[in-house]
């Protein structure tokens, strides 16, 4: 191939449109009989930060189930090029969480290694596969190394997680989701309880690696105004209903109001920085559903 082919063939490639990672048309969820959201269009393509916002009970988190096969839905849904719960293998997931306590003493490298080995039987042993398994060991320590490395936490990946700070620790459970390089990023409240340098660490984070490694993320998340400054698209859910597009589409007063039934304002700051102000925290418009089924 000449340079001019060469070029032009780069150019082809970067015009090419992002691979949809996630599609769904006229979704409706139901859990335990009850219609929790319905009619949601949505397309996550890859290397794209998606939020999905709203107030409790909204159906935020129900909706990362229903992308991983685990609540029925109704109407057209594809993961990855199939059904969902088909994929599941390219997708990275990390559920709700609370702070590891300060008493556990398992070091952060052997959480982020529980998403290499949390699909095997049995409780792994790094001197057996060193044994018997040389290269798979080999390959799996340097794929530790670099997932640790990418999110930051090589300075304290071996000190025991308990002992790590709340950001820490979001960082190495990020890690040990994105360890079996998947094409999608499931996040549950990621930035739950932390302080707002590491939220919008945190944040900063996520979106650089959609870039560098073209993941789509899909992250719930309770409060917009730390992460907008770093998101492609939003999906806001309230009242069984949807509204989704990018910020500038979506973060509008009169939207937001009319979504939520209450008034919200929409300021800039200095900056020029979209600022939500009167974002509700409503309570629970639905029950949550029974164990096993995933909550609201």
């Amino acid at each position: 191939m000449t340079r001019s082919e060469a070029k032009a063939a780069s150019q082809d490639d970067a015009a090419a449109p992002a691979t949809t990672v996630v599609r769904m048309r006229g979704t409706a969820a139901v859990v335990g009989g009850k219609r929790i959201w319905s009619q949601v269009s949505l397309d996550v393509r890859a290397g794209q930060f998606v939020a999905v916002l709203g107030p409790n009970g909204a159906g935020k988190s129900t909706l990362l189930n229903a992308i991983l096969g685990l609540t029925p839905v109704e109407g057209a849904v594809e993961v990855l090029g199939g059904s969902p719960g088909r994929r599941n293998a390219g997708i990275g997931y990390l559920p709700q969480r609370r702070a590891f306590d300060a008493g556990v003493r398992v070091r952060g490298i052997d959480v982020v290694r529980l998403g290499l080995d949390g699909a095997r039987w049995g409780t792994p042993i790094p001197w057996l596969s060193r044994a018997f398994a040389p290269q798979r060991f080999r390959d799996e320590r340097e794929r530790l190394r670099q997932v640790v490395e990418m999110v930051g936490a090589s300075p304290y990946a071996h000190r025991p997680i308990g002992q790590c700070s709340g950001g820490e620790q979001q960082r190495l459970l990020i890690a040990q989701a994105l360890v079996r390089r998947p094409s999608l990023l499931l996040l549950d409240e990621p930035l739950d309880s932390l302080d707002v340098p590491s939220q919008a660490g945190i944040s900063a984070l996520i979106r650089d690696i959609c870039r560098r490694e073209n993941i789509a993320v899909l992250m719930v998340a309770h409060d917009v105004n730390p992460i907008l400054p770093y998101l492609d698209r939003l999906v806001y859910l309230a009242r069984g209903t949807v509204v989704s597009g990018s910020p500038e589409e979506v973060i509008t007063g009169e939207r937001l109001s009319a979504l939520y039934g209450i008034p919200i304002e929409v300021l800039r700051d200095s900056a020029g920085r979209l600022v939500v102000v009167g974002q509700p925290d409503a309570p629970a418009m639905h029950h949550r559903p029974s164990a096993g089924r995933g909550a609201v």
